[in-house]
């Protein structure tokens, strides 16, 4: 079956003043791919994923998302189309349950015009996110009191309860301990079976071992892009962001 793509841009570029961050970025993306991307501190990633999700406009270029130019849509319109950017939704309500937190990520996607969700519907969605990130018993617990660990996994519960077609994880495994990466990695291979998954990650030993493909961002242009193995062997990959 041939791949399908996702999500795809042409010549994206971002300029801040003098500052080009993102500069003439080609970049195309699989449905059901799980798609890392890497580079050394300032190459672009953040801002290459900004654009992606509508956080900023574009300088030039265009973004395309399932077949549509998404180019000047707004963030919240691309995530009522289907793309998910953790960043955005990160700033967990410490006083709020676990369950209570991704309810209201999950109620802009579930509402109806000017009616609200139906809320046992509601209630099935942000259940079944919890359940996926391994919270379901926990879900009573105020979110400021659960772990670290179990408040990054609230996160990825936040992200899934929006049903994207797109997750985009922003450093997920910061801060987490060896057991806890172990889960992280097992979730984001359940989640690709109905959802792409792009993460930005610094931990090499995740990347090489959960990505698909990986994407070398280097002064805002694409270094290097393949398979972990083709990434591994290349030269100016290792130069500039492997320490080899």
């Amino acid at each position: 079956m041939a791949a399908v793509t996702l999500l795809s841009t042409l010549n994206l570029s971002k300029r801040f003043g003098g500052l080009q961050a993102v500069d003439g970025v080609d970049f195309t993306f699989l449905e059901g791919e799980i798609r890392a991307l890497i580079g050394p501190n300032g190459a672009g990633k953040t801002t290459f994923v900004n654009l992606l999700s509508g956080r900023i406009p574009p300088t030039e270029g265009r973004i395309v998302f399932a077949g549509e130019d998404v180019t000047r849509l707004p963030a919240h319109a691309r995530v009522n189309r289907g793309i998910a950017y953790t960043f955005q939704i990160t700033s967990i309500f410490a006083a709020m349950s676990a369950l209570e937190n991704v309810k209201l990520s999950a109620q802009r996607r579930l509402s109806k015009g000017v009616f609200g969700p139906d809320p046992e519907l509601l209630e099935r969605v942000a259940m079944s996110a919890l359940e996926r990130v391994g919270l379901a018993d926990r879900h009573g617990e105020i979110a400021g009191n659960l772990s670290y660990g179990h408040q990054r996994l609230l996160e990825v519960a936040l992200g899934l309860g929006l049903e994207p077609k797109l997750l985009i994880l922003d450093e997920p495994t910061q801060g987490l301990t060896d057991q806890e990466i172990g889960v992280f990695v097992d979730l984001v291979r359940e989640i690709a079976r109905q959802a792409s998954v792009l993460l930005i990650e610094h931990n090499m030993d995740v990347v090489m071992g959960l990505a698909d493909s990986i994407t070398v961002l280097d002064r805002g242009r694409i270094l290097a892009q393949g398979a972990p193995d083709e990434i591994r062997r290349d030269e100016a990959v290792r130069r500039a962001y492997l320490g080899a």
